[in-house]
């Protein structure tokens, strides 16, 4: 029987109500076509890997670092064309060659205006370390599409240890960016393959992170018993983030088995003391989980940074309620307690509806390798359901650190997900992936943020867009990140069918604020930070010390005078 007219318009109308109701976001992978051909090879099993997003050339189009495990690493150029070239050989970075890479973050560490790249390792590729353990990497930006090993040079060949993920943040709020390091293991006998709970609670090895001050770019100091910070724990790295809206860099530290060993812990940064104070009790953020991984994000748009914690089996949405109050997660009310062994995780307006919608890189342990798809969260009304199939982001390879950014510069947001080689037979391809956001609806805003006496690029500065009566707040990503992962440093908002921003406010670390007003959409704005205005205070001081001297030497010389009347 043939289909009436109205049949057909039944059809279409009814598969177009289907894909507004599978969300408004869709994506494409475009591994092959962008150049992308990358794959984490583990070293004996579980551990790694992550990714960095950065401009090392300054040419407006963002690039990226991807570590590789056993393998060599790969450090994509990008042509600004949708497409990537892996200039790794040429770069100076093949150091990284004789280490077994775990994670990745970047930083202007110097301010000589070039982002430089700090690598997290474990162990070395010779197999001269019996106990798993090795210097971190840390690698200048000549500026020329080179890099110039400096661990050595900045103090840190010294730190031999397991280390997983990283996070810049400016702690003590002088423009130099500071480094938090996850450390897991002092020492483990044994295969990391096969680690099981016993195996890890009972080895008694758990490790104390490093908390690496920045000397005025040009060295790092490790001073985290000096800031108050005492924990040890499996480590899987730390995020500096501003909890409470004081505009200093506080601290959340991820760890692996937390319910049998050492929680998470929340840090209160006290400055200008250089100190932390341990809140993680008081805010019940001292999560005994196996913590892989955070994202942040402001879900519901009041104003407060809410954390998203991954985790084996159910990961936590823990809502920010203000400062003096415990955080509480709602992950199971609002729809992402959804089973999973989950490690990368992102806030991002993907849809441009002006909400945080969530992505999570799930995968099972290695060698277990059970293949799970990746959750793609569309947040409706600060209520969460998992839109992944219909969004085709739901990749089922072993998936570990994720980043978002804009791959061509068109105002949404793309998708990497780094994915391990599976140890044992998989059932389908695991290699990284990347996917390009094709919304074709919706305006969008992108800030840039360049500091002069704050962090170069804003890391940990805060980006307010107020648009009506809706107020949506991006932190600077400084990594930490999803898993051992960064992402894009710009900050970016979705806008719905507004062609106009009321205001974009900008609070730098410090508490120094800066206000523009009434920006077009669609465009990406680049905030200079007002230079501070030099005191005249110690000009005034200057000249009454110096009338002082005068009167001193003209009473004196009235002394010594006599008197011939």
């Amino acid at each position: 029987m043939k289909p009436t007219t109205h049949n057909l318009f039944s059809a279409v109308l009814f598969q177009l109500i289907v894909a507004v109701s599978f969300g408004q976001a869709t994506f494409t992978d475009i591994t092959s076509e962008a150049g992308i051909e990358h794959q984490f090879h583990v070293y004996e099993g579980t551990f790694g890997g992550g990714a960095t997003v950065f401009d090392i050339n300054n040419d407006g189009y963002e690039d990226l670092f991807i570590t590789s495990g056993t393998q060599s690493d790969v450090l994509y150029l990008n042509n600004g064309d949708g497409t990537f070239k892996n200039i790794y050989e040429t770069s100076g970075l093949n150091v990284s060659k004789g280490y077994v890479t775990q994670g990745a973050v970047s930083a202007d560490v110097n301010k000589d205006g070039f982002k430089d790249l700090f690598i997290t390792t474990i162990n070395t590729t010779d197999g001269k370390n019996t106990i798993p353990r090795a210097t971190n990497l840390f690698f200048l930006n000549n500026g020329d599409l080179t890099f110039r090993d400096v661990t050595a040079e900045y103090k840190l060949d010294h730190l031999n240890s397991f280390s997983t993920g990283a996070s810049f943040g400016d702690v003590n709020a002088d423009g130099y960016p500071d480094l938090y390091i996850g450390n897991y293991f002092l020492e483990f006998e044994g295969t990391l393959g096969i680690l099981k709970d016993a195996t890890i609670v009972s080895a008694h090895q758990t490790a104390r992170g490093y908390l690496l001050i920045n000397k005025n770019g040009e060295y790092f100091e490790n001073e985290y018993e000096d800031y108050n910070l005492e924990h040890r724990g499996f480590g899987f790295g730390a995020l500096f983030t501003d909890f409470d809206n004081d505009a200093d860099q506080d601290l959340l530290v991820n760890h692996d088995f937390g319910y049998k060993a050492v929680p998470n812990f929340l840090y209160e940064n006290r400055y200008p003391r250089s100190s932390f104070d341990d809140i993680s009790k008081a805010t019940e953020m001292d999560l005994k989980e196996n913590a892989m991984g955070s994202a942040v994000g402001d879900y519901n748009n009041d104003g407060l940074l809410d954390y998203y914690v991954t985790n084996i089996k159910f990961n936590l949405l823990m809502e920010n309620n203000g400062v003096g109050k415990p955080f509480v997660d709602r992950a199971k009310e609002l729809g992402t307690y959804n089973f999973a062994i989950s490690w990368g995780a992102n806030f991002a307006d993907f849809d441009h509806d002006m909400d945080l919608d969530l992505y999570v890189s799930n995968g099972d342990l290695n060698p277990n390798c059970t293949p799970m798809g990746n959750f793609y969260f569309e947040n409706s009304n600060a209520r969460f359901t998992d839109e992944s199939r219909a969004t085709a982001t739901n990749d089922y390879g072993v998936g570990r650190g994720s980043v978002v950014f804009d791959i061509e510069n068109d105002g949404d947001l793309d998708l990497l997900v780094v994915n391990q080689k599976p140890v044992r037979e998989y059932p389908t391809q695991s290699t990284t992936r990347l996917f390009r956001n094709d919304v074709t609806t919706g305006n969008w805003l992108k800030v840039a943020l360049q500091g002069t006496s704050s962090e170069k690029n804003g890391i940990g500065s805060r980006v307010e867009v107020v648009v009506g009566d809706t107020k949506m707040i991006r932190e600077i990503d400084g990594g930490g990140s999803s898993h051992l992962s960064q992402n894009s440093t710009i900050a970016h908002f979705g806008l719905g069918t507004a062609k106009q921003v009321d205001s974009v406010i900008v609070t730098w670390i410090g508490g120094k604020q800066q206000l523009l007003l009434n920006q077009n959409a669609n465009q990406l704005i680049t905030i200079n930070e007002i230079p501070d205005k030099p005191s005249k205070l110690p000009y005034v001081a200057s000249i009454v010390v110096f009338l002082g001297l005068i009167i001193i030497y003209l009473k004196r010389r009235r002394k010594r005078t006599p008197d011939l009347s």
